[in-house]
């Protein structure tokens, strides 16, 4: 099959890491794959350096002049199917394929758990001008039908799968001294772009806190727009020493194996966060919340504990039992690889994914 992934997001995220997973495997597959995304998009660099076969185009807001590239382009090269990600390059894709003779199947993966608007437009783009609409977690899809009378059958939940044979679990120690950490310290991390609601600033007033400990150590791994703020108020609570901003990292499996606890305290906005699967699958025991569809990311109780979106006491509670007690953190380790192992193979994904496209271009 043709098969191209269109996404107007300029940043980079777990979004668009899935969408580089799933042209790489299906590509691998024997499929001829295409991303198309604005020219200054880090997608655009970094599919390039993976061999994939990107178009730059102008998606990344709403124009005619979006519409009649992604025209020309479908009407020269005959796609079979167009994934489609963001709400922009939704709409471009929509319109562009009303003028289109033999348009291809369009499908459109919806990533956030964001309440989809109620209204005959919102509607149009789900429903009518797409083939079939894929969630990223169970409970998104749920929430379109209790929330937006979307039929079920036009809907299937595909959770995002991981590289198993990169995160699984390994010698915490050998990565620390690697990395420059101290084997002594138990480090509490965070994987995640640097967005209000992923937590961060709740985590932060949570770690300051638990009583002092020389070595007790928050890391924080990832970039994004509250990278400032974030590091004004580590320096405002005085905690420079203790809290270490690493910036985003390409071997980001190391930094989890150095971690001994991993939080995500998300409180809007998520499907099935990538980091939190891939942290269960390297062994470490969780502290999130249940927004979107995170439970699908672990076993409550088992492998993570459970707070409340917005609440520091309430995290600052979960920090203290897993920063006390060294046994429970094996424990739910041992789960967290166990469950990841069964649950969240990138095959998984890749099968699903294709039977998809092979339904909606038949």
């Amino acid at each position: 099959m043709k098969i191209v992934h269109t996404e107007a997001s300029s940043g980079f995220g777990g979004q668009e890491l899935r969408i580089l997973n799933e042209a790489d495997g299906l590509k691998n597959r024997g499929h001829e794959l295409t991303l198309i995304c604005p020219k200054e998009a880090e997608l655009y660099g970094i599919a390039k350096s993976r061999g994939l076969n990107v178009v730059a185009m102008p998606v990344d807001k709403k124009s005619w002049a979006g519409v009649i590239a992604l025209r020309n382009w479908i009407k020269q090269h005959q796609p079979d199917v167009i994934n489609t990600h963001s709400s922009v390059d939704s709409w471009l894709v929509a319109l562009a394929t009303q003028f289109t003779k033999n348009p291809p199947a369009v499908i459109r993966t919806r990533h956030l758990s964001v309440p989809v608007s109620n209204n005959m437009t919102s509607r149009w783009l789900y429903i009518k001008s797409c083939d079939h609409l894929v969630t990223t977690g169970e409970k998104l899809r749920k929430a379109l039908v209790e929330n937006n009378a979307y039929p079920l059958s036009h809907m299937t939940s595909v959770r995002t799968g991981i590289d198993l044979s990169r995160f699984k679990p390994g010698d915490k120690f050998k990565v620390r001294k690697e990395l420059g950490l101290s084997a002594e310290d138990v480090i509490v991390g965070i994987v995640a772009t640097l967005r209000s609601w992923k937590g961060h600033s709740y985590l932060i007033d949570a770690f300051a806190t638990v009583p002092y400990d020389a070595n007790l150590k928050l890391l924080i791994v990832g970039d994004g727009p509250q990278d400032q703020a974030l590091r004004q108020k580590v320096a405002g609570l005085g905690l420079d020493k203790r809290v270490s901003f690493v910036g985003r990292q390409n071997n980001v499996e190391n930094w989890m194996r150095a971690m001994d606890i991993f939080c995500l305290p998300s409180y809007a906005n998520e499907g099935v966060p990538q980091s939190l699967m891939q942290s269960q699958a390297c062994g470490l025991p969780a502290i999130t919340t249940l927004v979107g569809s995170i439970d699908e990311a672990i076993v409550p109780g088992q492998s993570a504990l459970i707070v409340q979106p917005k609440d520091v006491n309430s995290l600052a509670d979960a920090l203290k039992v897993l920063i006390g007690d060294e046994d429970k953190r094996i424990q739910m380790g041992l789960a967290a690889a166990e469950q990841a192992a069964a649950n969240f193979s990138e095959k998984i994904m890749l099968d699903k994914m294709e039977a998809i496209f092979t339904r909606a271009a038949q």
